[in-house]
């Protein structure tokens, strides 16, 4: 199996990397399916409402959106990330 790992800024293992191929064929040789998990899943209403609230300040303020290199950036140098 070819793994690629995910490594945060620390070279610390976060996540893995599972080729499509080597993905379908595992959940077919152990039956498992996640199609119905993922067609299921429903967004609350209470985020539904904080998205459409953060979207219309967006439209209204576009002057102040930041770019997201640069608030990574602020962030990691804010918390010495």
């Amino acid at each position: 199996m070819t793994l690629q790992y995910i490594l945060d800024t620390k070279g610390n293992k976060t996540g893995v990397f599972i080729p499509i191929d080597e993905w379908e064929s595992l959940t077919e040789k152990y039956n498992v399916s996640f199609e119905d998990e993922i067609l299921d899943f429903k967004i609350p209403e209470w985020h539904k409402r904080i998205l459409d609230e953060r979207l219309e300040d967006y439209y209204k303020n576009p002057q102040n959106v930041k770019k997201f290199d640069d608030l990574l950036k602020s962030k990691g140098e804010k918390y010495k990330l």
